[in-house]
């Protein structure tokens, strides 16, 4: 059929096709066949539907082509209005009838190599169709809308066929036009059509539902244009793993726990226990529990083989959700939810909604039954335990001493050490010290065994505790001993403050190589309920990352005995305890408990004691053995008798510290020699006269003998 003259659409150009059908050939919409000049099938469908929709509106609806299309009105466009609405005489059926006809054998051949192209085409969009579940129909019409989105000339086109410069993209009613009313095209742009639940199709902007347009989002425009980068809209710190960098998790790292569809009894298991499946399973549900988030993501791509994976935090907002489905349908990805505890209604609700995905719920723990999608779903326990020999070698190319690593943990060594075994100790620190934070001081250890002034049998046990840790390969591993309830070793440390607990600790931690974490009780210790139990999770948890000495100064606060229940608090107070003890029965590490009152200490706590020492107030050879060490060598003493001071003053290393200290300082700043000169015994008593003030205590004579005078004259 010949084409009016004088009819031509905007921008002064013959519609794709015209020449063709006034020569007698096939149109192709400027194209000759698609495999010949190289266009997509799904480019060559789309130039078919929008030529024939402008022949229609040309040759069949009488449109015109003008400036300033859908501006404005006059009475002519009025009346070729009304001729065109569906309840009045419409257009010209033969017109129509002759238009459909030319472009019904192109356009056939034009669908069926394209349904025969998608299923198995490496294309991006054929990717898309597949990952979303398309139906034929609706792969059309994506094709269609991203032909659309892609070419400027286009959406000239598209304005034309919908007479409006302001609709350079199709709307719904044009996508029911052009399809026809029996097409299932036009209801996947519905809010429930699988366009909108793939989010391939943003959702359209408020208005009259005839003239919204339809746009595909950025997105997919990118990832057909050759640009894979992630959607921008994705939750912070998401990221992708292509298929097989996952980790390297040992064979049988699952066992299956159940398999069943909503609303059916749990069956038994489908495979023998730690088996893994044997092909790829569908669009679905698998929770995967326990262990560490790199185990629990291995077991996760070990049940999707070839799949790659998009791993996220609970998405926060309604945008993040859309990328992230989004992300996963454009590159087929299976999406893994890490989750801290039950998942939200809302989190349930765009699950159920994109159903064409498969869908990770990771957790720590097994999530409750009541809060699962409506979903055919798959669980699987991760293994527990710490990375073996094969991932150590994987990462750091040996297997060095003193693993004790899970595998998210080792990951995350590993990337700080950039893979050099040599960094591999301050690597491990440096990933406690982050999570210890604001719950423990780091005491780098700078004294040694002869800063320590204790009776030869106390020395003696501390460093059979040192031996004990530093041991613990031999003895566990090459010696086969079980090691129960834990590798690691608990000392208890008794007595009055300052008799060298806090000394005793840091020593034995510069013996062995490793840092002191001092803990904070008052950031420990909540009084809401669960978040004392939250923040010694989060103490272990990360000093199990890392070889280092844990020491709870003041225990009692924390370690004594449970109560009688009288009210809510003793019961979680007496549940904080319990708590505690589990912990430390399965920590392997080594944990120091210093008190003043041993009595106050929980006898189910003394049971898992492996030392327990008494730091009694020091003897006076001890005492004066402690003075000499409290001066420096190069400091300027003169005078200062050192065996009076041991004999008068009954008192704790820690106040002989102390008092020397105060005493230096004293002499530094004496104005009766005009500048700083040599500590004398004067400035040793004046500092243990401040110290004797600072405990409550009287200036006897008895005490400070013929020093007493100056002591009340001075204080």
């Amino acid at each position: 059929m010949r084409l009016p003259e004088g009819q031509v659409p905007a921008g002064g150009q013959e519609p794709a096709g015209g020449q063709e059908r006034a020569e007698g050939r096939e149109p192709t919409s400027g194209h000759e066949n698609a495999p010949d000049r190289g266009i997509a099938p799904w480019c060559r469908l789309a130039d078919l539907l929008l030529a024939r929709e402008a022949a229609l509106c040309r040759i069949a609806a009488g449109i015109p082509p003008r400036d300033f299309a859908g501006l404005f009105i006059d009475h002519a466009e009025v009346d070729a209005l009304l001729r065109t609405l569906p309840g009045l005489d419409g257009p010209d059926p033969a017109a129509v009838r002759s238009v459909r006809e030319d472009f019904a054998a192109p356009l056939a051949r034009a669908r069926q190599v394209f349904a025969d192209w998608w299923p198995q085409s490496a294309d991006p969009l054929a990717r898309c169709i597949r990952a979303a579940g398309l139906d034929p129909g609706e792969a059309e019409l994506l094709a269609l809308l991203c032909a659309v989105e892609r070419d400027p000339q286009r959406q000239r086109l598209v304005a034309y066929v919908q007479d409006n410069v302001q609709l350079p993209r199709l709307t719904p009613a044009t996508v029911e036009r052009m399809f026809g009313p029996g097409h299932p095209a036009h209801r996947a742009l519905a809010p429930a059509g699988r366009l909108r639940r793939a989010e391939l199709v943003l959702p359209p902007e408020p208005g009259p539902w005839a003239s919204r347009m339809c746009a595909v989002p950025e997105r997919l425009a990118w990832a057909l244009s050759g640009d894979d980068s992630p959607d921008p809209d994705l939750p912070p710190r998401a990221r992708r793993h292509p298929p097989g960098s996952a980790g390297s998790a040992p064979p049988a790292a699952s066992s299956p726990l159940a398999s069943r569809s909503p609303g059916s009894a749990p069956p038994a298991p489908s495979r023998s226990p730690g088996s893994l499946p044997p092909s790829a399973p569908g669009p679905g549900l698998l929770l995967v529990h326990g262990a560490d988030r790199q185990t629990r993501m291995q077991v996760a791509a070990d049940h999707h083989p070839g799949r790659g994976l998009l791993i996220t935090a609970l998405p926060a907002s309604p945008q993040e959700w859309s990328a992230v489905v989004r992300e996963a349908t454009v590159d087929g990805l299976v999406v893994v939810v890490e989750l801290a505890g039950a998942p939200p209604a809302e989190t349930v609700r765009h699950l159920e909604r994109a159903t064409h995905l498969s869908w990770v719920l990771s957790s720590r723990t097994e999530l409750p039954l009541d809060c699962l999608p409506a979903l055919p779903w798959t669980e699987l326990a991760a293994p527990e335990g710490t990375a073996g020999p094969r991932e150590w070698r994987a990462a750091f190319g040996e297997v060095p001493a003193g693993g004790g690593l899970d595998r998210e943990q080792l990951r995350l060594v590993a990337a700080a050490a950039g893979g050099d075994p040599g960094r591999l100790p301050e690597a491990r620190r440096r990933l406690a010290g982050g999570q210890l934070d604001g719950l423990a001081v780091r005491v780098r250890p700078r004294r040694g065994w002869p800063d320590l002034v204790l009776p030869p049998g106390q020395l003696q046990q501390l460093r059979e505790l040192a031996a004990r840790h530093r041991r613990a390969a031999t003895v566990y591993d090459a010696w086969g001993f079980t090691p129960l309830p834990s590798r690691g070793a608990v000392a208890l440390f008794a007595g009055p403050s300052g008799t060298g607990k806090t000394l005793a600790a840091e020593v034995i931690a510069g013996d062995l190589g490793l840092d002191l974490y001092k803990v904070d009780l008052s950031f420990v210790v909540s009084k809401w309920v669960g978040e004392t139990e939250k923040n010694l999770g989060r103490i272990f948890d990360a000093a199990a990352a890392a070889d280092l000495v844990l020491f709870f100064d003041e225990a009692d606060a924390l370690f004594g005995k449970r109560s009688e229940v009288s009210d809510a608090r003793d019961r979680y107070a007496n549940i904080e305890v319990a708590y505690l003890l589990q912990r430390l029965e399965t920590y392997d590490g080594l944990v120091v408990l210093a008190t003043n009152l041993q009595r106050n200490i929980d006898q189910a706590f003394l049971r898992r004691i492996s030392i327990a020492l008494d730091f009694a107030l020091p003897e006076e050879d001890q005492r004066r053995a402690i003075w000499q060490r409290a001066f420096p060598q190069t400091a300027p003493l003169h005078g200062v008798d050192v065996a009076f001071l041991a004999r008068q003053f009954k008192v704790p290393g820690g106040v002989i510290s102390n008092a020397a200290r105060t005493a230096a300082f004293l002499a530094a700043d004496d104005p009766s020699d005009g500048g700083p000169g040599p500590i004398t015994m004067e400035h040793a008593v004046l500092a243990m006269g401040r110290e004797f003030q600072k405990l409550g205590r009287m200036c006897t004579e008895a005490e400070f003998a013929e020093y007493h005078g100056l002591v009340t004259t001075r204080l």
